[in-house]
């Protein structure tokens, strides 16, 4: 149907039936229609998404409100490479989204290259175990999360810089420096990461889940943390411990969204408990934090069936997931959406709801949230995003896709678009992010291949890429290109505040400083060459994971510049040492000076 004429049966309907809004919930549910068309008798294969629509009309405004902070300068045009398509394939209908790096495996921006050869004969890094999951792009800086899932992940946040050529393979540098990489350092470092987001206050938000292992494997040397970094110093302003009461013995979180309100002290983080099925809200202001409950955060029973890149398995115990703000109104509320991942649904509840601690731990807020028409089958989704004009994008793993819905219209299976498709390419798509210059970013990774059949070809595949594209490129021609200027959209937030159930004191606010940069504060420069040689040797692994055998390296080898990179020196107090063996007569590093390989992991 053309985006013109369902505008106009829209406001037909609209006129129809109006709904007043007086709650969150009913300020979400504007203008819903009662009556349901006839069902769809035309093949799921020839439908936007499948099935028969459903109505819901648009939730919010569209009027951002930008902090005081100027947005980084925009990363340099990177040139587009030939997309690697499935030829015959029907299902590749499209090609909007231009690959910019792709690689069969990962690698790392060790200080030297005999560093790197130290750290694959030790296990501290071990090519064929690492996996990245997590893309953000800010300034020239593109961040690529890496979870330590396995042994061998050498750094978990880490990025490229967008303002360097590179071949089409660029090696990741630890983000902001090898040593705040550090597996295990629970009081300064990063164990495991997933996804990150950028702010408009030039901040960037880490949760850090403290895992290592995935599955039955997983263990919790650390708790989980939140560390926000200034992306102007590369340096650290805050870390912050959830609470006991945040987490349980579930708890698993692997996405976050970012709440920026009308001045930078007003951010609210949010992150989903895929597996404790909870939603948690943190205050920068309030330095604190706390936990809302609701049965839209369950997973659904009948949806916990998978099938990716020729593989069958179940995730059914899989919640909440997938988070996406919306635009802020003139209030200053946005609209959360969410999705868990054994889910073909999408829900919603208003800001004002979780901002208020009171208010979302009361359990009359449970209807304040809104279930939205299922989106069809095989609509799975693990990451979301909305950009400014109220246009949701988000990963559909099952489809090899990115799906589109333009908050402008009704939410149905017929108002969810594609923008793009690839059978070869964009097998599991893991992450999508829009950057300040209203470009979509993808990040494709094969996770199931990797983590189910073990079965990735890491000398002949391609298996993780990285796609971006201009936003109104993706969207023409799709049912998600509409005109801005046919808004339906209130302009105002007209919910009415609950009262709580009991009185809530902030405790008082405990500002941190920003910390003043130190020399191993700044992200690592490889030097041209080493200053000095020193014999170095690397903790094996703990956890056991295929590697390729090595020669044994012979001679002493420069670790300089690699302790450098760790923020350490000859004279830093020593850390625990076991060799790692086959490194030669000169293989062993004085008693004063070591360093420790950790290995860590976790999940989607």
């Amino acid at each position: 149907m053309p985006p013109a004429m369902l505008l106009l049966l829209v406001a037909a309907a609209a006129a129809a039936e109006p709904v007043s809004v007086y709650t969150a919930r009913g300020q979400l549910l504007h203008l819903l229609h009662a009556q349901q068309p006839p069902p769809d008798t035309r093949h799921p294969a020839d439908l936007p998404l499948s099935a028969q629509p459903a109505s819901v009309q648009p939730f919010f405004g569209a009027l951002p409100v930008v902090p005081g902070p100027v947005a980084p300068s925009p990363p340099p045009a990177l040139p587009a490479r030939p997309r690697q398509l499935a030829a015959g394939n029907a299902a590749v209908q499209v090609s909007k989204l231009q690959e910019r790096f792709s690689w069969r495996s990962l690698d790392f921006a060790f200080p030297d290259e005999r560093s790197r050869q130290v750290a694959l004969q030790t296990g501290g890094f071990i090519p064929e175990n690492n996996l990245p999951v997590g893309i953000e792009v800010w300034g020239d800086k593109l961040f690529v999360t890496v979870p330590r899932w396995r042994a061998g992940i050498p750094s978990t946040l880490n990025y490229i810089s967008l303002s360097q050529s590179y071949g089409d393979s660029p090696r990741l540098v630890p983000y902001p420096d090898w040593k705040t990489n550090i597996e295990g350092n629970c009081g300064t470092g990063i164990t495991t990461t997933y996804r990150i987001k950028a702010d408009a206050c030039d901040r960037l938000w880490v949760l850090d889940t403290g895992t290592v292992g995935i599955g039955n494997t997983t263990q919790n040397p650390c708790p989980y943390s939140i560390l926000v970094f200034d992306l102007t110093t590369d340096t650290l302003l805050r870390r912050y411990t959830l609470r006991t009461q945040d987490t349980n013995q579930n708890t698993f979180i692997a996405n976050i969204a970012v709440d920026v309100g009308r001045t930078c002290d007003d951010t609210f983080l949010y992150a989903s408990d895929e597996l404790g099925y909870g939603l948690i809200v943190y205050s920068w202001e309030l330095n604190t934090s706390w936990r809302a409950q609701h049965g839209f955060f369950l997973p659904d029973p009948l949806k916990g069936d998978f099938n990716v890149a020729g593989l069958n398995f179940q995730w059914f115990e899989e919640g909440i997931f997938g988070l996406a703000l919306s635009a802020p109104k003139q209030d200053g509320f946005r609209t959360l959406f969410f999705s868990p991942l054994a889910s073909n649904r999408e829900f919603a509840v208003s800001t004002r709801v979780l901002r208020d601690k009171a208010m979302a731990e009361a359990e009359e807020s449970y209807h304040q949230y809104v279930a939205l028409p299922n989106r069809g089958p095989n609509t799975h989704t693990t990451a979301q995003v909305m950009d400014d004009d109220g246009v949701l994008f988000y990963n559909l793993i099952d489809q090899n896709a990115v799906g589109c819905w333009n908050s402008r219209l009704p939410f149905t299976r017929d108002t969810q678009g594609v923008v793009d498709r690839d059978d070869i390419g964009l097998v599991f798509p893991s992450d999508v992010k829009v950057d300040a210059q209203k470009t979509l970013w993808v990040m494709s990774d094969r996770m199931p291949v990797f983590l189910i059949s073990n079965s990735i070809d890491f000398t002949n595949d391609v298996n993780f890429r990285i796609y971006s594209a201009p936003i109104a490129d993706l969207i023409r021609g799709t049912v998600c290109d509409v005109d801005q200027g046919n808004s339906v959209l209130p302009e105002h937030d007209t919910a009415v505040a609950l009262p709580p159930r009991r009185a809530y004191t902030a405790p008082p606010v405990r500002y941190v400083a920003p910390a003043a940069p130190a020399a191993s504060a700044a992200p690592y420069s490889a030097p041209s060459a080493p200053a000095v040689d020193v014999p170095y040797t690397a903790t094996p692994a703990s956890y056991a994971g295929p590697t390729a055998a090595a020669a044994p390296l012979a001679g002493p080898l420069s670790a300089t510049a690699f302790a450098a990179g760790l923020g350490r020196s000859p004279a830093d107090s020593p850390l625990s040492v076991v060799s790692g063996g086959g490194l030669g007569p000169n293989g062993v590093l004085p008693s004063s000076y070591s360093l420790q390989w950790w290995s860590t992991s976790s999940r989607r």
